[in-house]
């Protein structure tokens, strides 16, 4: 393996973890920038806030009914999840990390997301004189929050049964509590606040999996056996392609054939009503999962 191909996957968390689009055409050219910018002084925080405000502006251009507006935003959100890309790959390979980094870069995507819910609901309003377009966005937005927090937690959950420097980011709500507790005053300690949240609705989410752990760390301490950590990933693997759809790419790729039929609305029930019931199939299969490890 050439020294680039081993840089580039020292960028990425895992292959695993990566879904196709992603292997092909986000990463490598978030690579490339990363490696433009890596002896810049440009810090991976700074790529993140630079997304936030490139996502938001999808936003504006899909409240416009005119294709060409549908075509930037669909470009800008394209150019957001590079950006969002960079920021990963450009800390893994300049060490520069940080936990308030990675919590600001957790909420961004759903920065993005209700933003165009918002704008949408704005443009559908205005088109029909109906504000209850408005309620469909809370749940649209609500939803995907629910979404992406469980996916995130199953895919960084998959990373720490390759190895705890992989799964570095898995945390327990206790140690997430401990450190928002430790931290001083100010907009970290906000932000670790909107996390301890978030991690408490992953924990809450996912009781069997809580049990699971706790047996695992009861037993093993923090280093699970090779065997452990291959069996779990093994059976959990085939649920990827189902928490795949929650994820940038498998929502992005409905609402961008959405947007361009015009038929706007329809996101909403894609939203609310598919994904949730994949969110619900996933969370079944994998408590499932769990518990045959309890049983052994």
């Amino acid at each position: 393996m050439s020294n680039l191909n081993k840089e580039y996957e020292a960028s990425l968390k895992s292959i695993e973890t990566e879904n196709l689009i992603d292997r092909v055409f986000y990463r490598p050219i978030g690579f490339q920038i990363a490696r433009l910018l890596r002896h810049t002084g440009v810090t991976p925080n700074m790529i993140t806030i630079l997304s936030i405000f490139v996502g938001a502006a999808t936003g504006f251009f899909f409240y416009h009914s005119e294709l060409k507006y549908t075509v930037y935003g669909i470009l800008c959100l394209v150019f957001a999840n590079i950006l969002d890309c960079v920021d990963g790959q450009l800390a893994r390979l300049t060490g520069i990390k940080s936990k308030i980094g990675r919590i600001l870069d957790g909420f961004a995507g759903d920065i993005w997301f209700a933003t165009i819910y918002l704008c949408l609901a704005a443009r559908l309003a205005h088109e029909t004189g109906s504000y209850w377009f408005f309620a469909l966005a809370v749940l649209s937005a609500m939803s995907h929050l629910l979404q992406a927090n469980i996916t995130d937690y199953y895919k960084t959950l998959h990373l720490y049964f390759i190895s705890k420097e992989k799964g570095s980011e898995f945390q327990s709500l206790e140690q997430v509590v401990a450190q928002h507790k430790q931290t001083k005053y100010g907009i970290t300690k906000f932000f670790y606040l909107l996390y301890r949240w978030y991690t408490l609705i992953q924990v809450k989410a996912t009781p069997v999996l809580q049990q699971m752990l706790h047996n695992l760390h009861g037993r093993y301490g923090d280093d699970f056996p090779p065997e452990v950590r291959t069996d779990f990933r093994r059976e959990s693997k085939h649920l990827m392609r189902y928490i795949d759809l929650m994820t940038f790419n498998g929502r992005t790729l409905v609402m961008f054939v959405i947007m361009l039929s015009g038929h706007v609305w329809a996101y909403y029930l894609y939203e609310i009503i598919v994904l949730n019931i994949v969110l619900m199939y996933c969370m079944k299969k994998h408590e499932q999962i769990c518990r045959s490890f309890l049983n052994r």
